[in-house]
């Protein structure tokens, strides 16, 4: 029997840190609705967070309401930052996950939502409670997973007792984050390799960011450490505006399909709704 693995499609981080135009809402749910008929068990399609902080996702809600889902298996995660963006996505019935990035950098936290790592806490306990009211679940990356930038304190102890906590607050899904691009090979497959079969009800999922010359040695390792859990964006587009290397950027998902394809790995995905929505891609980002 083949192995399944869910990737989830992330436009909203391809698009989240083009700051030269504004992609238009028709142009978005264009895209997405291309997305959508790929076979992607989710689609991180937007964000719930302020317009001045990600002016790209000011029209989520506007883009949700031109989306397909009439025929899609894909579900929908939405980004949120804070308890109103919890409430605000949690209105629309057709989310399905509200995804909260819980860094444990807290230089990276505050500069991203604002909030101390106590704060954030704090936060992500009242969204779990949110969830639970409008039948969602949470999905927590843990940002900054496989170390920070700014010198705050990391080491794979950090990343078990952050777990642990979280798996205590009742989260699910969780996430590990390469949000610069530092994971290596060894790294992932220790982390991987030994939080999954600690925590069965928790599914881990790998949200790495890359250099062109790195992306197989971290599937690789996260694949065979048990992670069946992976983000992507096409063409590798967006990912971390903190990361230091202009070649990093997000996994791309072409890679993935590849790699998966080689493993004769189940991801679901129709190769001739990708090869569309590939080129739909090359419309949106220029």
């Amino acid at each position: 029997m083949r192995q399944k693995v869910k990737i989830i499609e992330c436009p909203r981080d391809a698009m989240q840190g083009i700051k030269s135009h504004f992609i238009a809402t028709e142009d978005k749910a264009r895209y997405i609705n291309a997305l959508l008929k790929v076979g992607f068990d989710t689609i991180d399609f937007g964000s719930f967070v302020s317009p001045k902080a990600i002016p790209q996702m000011r029209d989520t809600a506007a883009v949700l309401s031109q989306l397909d889902l009439s025929k899609t298996t894909s579900k929908l995660l939405a980004i949120v930052a804070n308890i109103r963006g919890a409430k605000d996505a949690s209105v629309f019935e057709e989310i399905d996950y509200l995804g909260y990035p819980f860094s444990i950098s807290e230089n990276f936290q505050m500069r991203n939502t604002s909030k101390t790592i106590a704060e954030s806490i704090v936060a992500l306990d009242e969204i779990l409670n949110i969830s639970v009211k409008t039948n969602k679940k949470v999905v927590a990356y843990l940002s900054m997973g496989f170390g920070n930038p700014y010198g705050d304190k990391w080491n794979v102890d950090i990343v078990a007792q952050w777990t642990e906590k979280l798996s205590k607050m009742g989260v699910e899904i969780l996430s590990l984050s390469d949000t610069i691009g530092v994971a290596d090979g060894e790294t992932i497959a220790y982390l991987f390799s030994n939080l999954i079969p600690l925590y069965p009800k928790i599914e881990f999922g790998a949200h790495l960011h890359t250099t062109p010359d790195t992306w197989h040695e971290k599937v690789a390792a996260a694949f065979n450490a048990g992670c069946n859990r992976f983000d992507g964006a096409i063409k590798g587009f967006g990912g971390c505006p903190m990361a230091k290397d202009d070649l990093t950027g997000n996994m791309p998902t072409e890679k993935l399909l590849s790699y998966f394809t080689q493993q004769k790995a189940n991801t679901n995905l129709k190769p001739m709704a990708f090869e569309s929505a590939y080129n739909e891609a090359l419309s949106v980002f220029y």
